[in-house]
């Protein structure tokens, strides 16, 4: 009887690609050779992989073609697919917004009213308009959008946005988010039992792999007469541990510290006494 097998529908190329198969290494999947491939299997791990134009992999989902897909918010929520979203992955992070010609006035969301907006995501903007009570006119383009109002096609643009590079060489200025976007991990509704307990070992993986790029593991000398205040510094997963040095006097302090208040708690240590600060990357955390 064949083993049960978690199948993943991921993107066959373009900016989610490689992120998405590097968590899957990160999280002790081997995938043979994935160059090329539509479809290949886990060697240590009961997983199937699809590769898919990431327009598709909501439908594969809903369809149960796929059990579980990684895939961009914005895709997801434009396809208006039945999928659920169990976990948000944390790379791919863009926006959709407006975009509209440098030298053309605007006054809030009111200024698009009757005006050309190209897009590759009409079903987002036209939600977003009816939201906001503005009329315009959509025209759906499925690449460059960001040229449209320079060859007479529409008058302002909805498009991803990362960096704003690209809007700035087409002579373009943001001026409304519509929605912010990251990779995340879908699930069919229907799910069998033997497909949600590979679901929850491979989530058990994933976010181990997440919390440990969320943190840096910390060691540092102190002087035993100001212990006290850099440990009240410490927000360790429990407690620091502090193990004696051989110069008499000192300790050697080890600890896990979260990168949104690493560098203000790294400042706070060195002004309490500490010295020789190593900082450490992190492969895995698992409470």
């Amino acid at each position: 009887m064949d083993q049960t097998k978690l199948r993943i529908a991921i993107q066959k190329s373009g900016r989610l690609y490689e992120d998405s198969v590097q968590l899957l290494k990160e999280c002790g999947i081997d995938l043979r050779n994935v160059k090329d491939r539509l479809k290949t299997e886990s060697d240590n791990f009961p997983l199937e992989v699809f590769f898919l134009r990431d327009d598709d992999i909501p439908q594969y989902v809903e369809d149960g073609v796929a059990d579980i897909g990684i895939v961009g918010e914005n895709v997801l929520l434009e396809k208006n697919k039945q999928a659920a979203v169990v976990e948000k992955l944390g790379f791919g992070k863009c926006r959709l917004s407006v975009a509209i010609p440098r030298a053309m006035e605007y006054e809030g969301v009111a200024s698009l009213q009757g005006k050309r907006i190209a897009t590759s995501y009409p079903f987002l903007v036209n939600k977003w308009l009816n939201e906001n009570l503005v009329q315009a006119e959509i025209h759906e383009i499925s690449g460059s959008v960001e040229i449209a109002p320079g060859i007479g096609l529409a008058d302002v643009v909805a498009d991803l946005v990362s960096s704003g590079s690209t809007l700035f060489m087409n002579g373009l200025k943001e001026v409304e988010s519509i929605l912010q976007s990251q990779s995340v991990l879908i699930k069919n509704n229907g799910l069998g039992k033997e497909q949600e307990q590979l679901l929850e070992r491979l989530l058990f993986r994933i976010r181990a792999v997440k919390k440990a790029k969320r943190n840096k593991y910390v060691l540092m000398n102190a002087p035993n007469d100001k212990l006290k205040a850099i440990i009240s510094l410490l927000p360790g997963m429990r407690s620091p541990t502090v193990l004696p040095l051989a110069e008499e006097g000192w300790s050697s302090v080890h600890s896990v510290l979260s990168e949104d208040r690493f560098w203000d708690i790294i400042e706070e240590l060195k002004a309490a006494g500490a010295e020789g600060i190593l900082v450490v990357p992190i492969e895995k955390m698992v409470n």
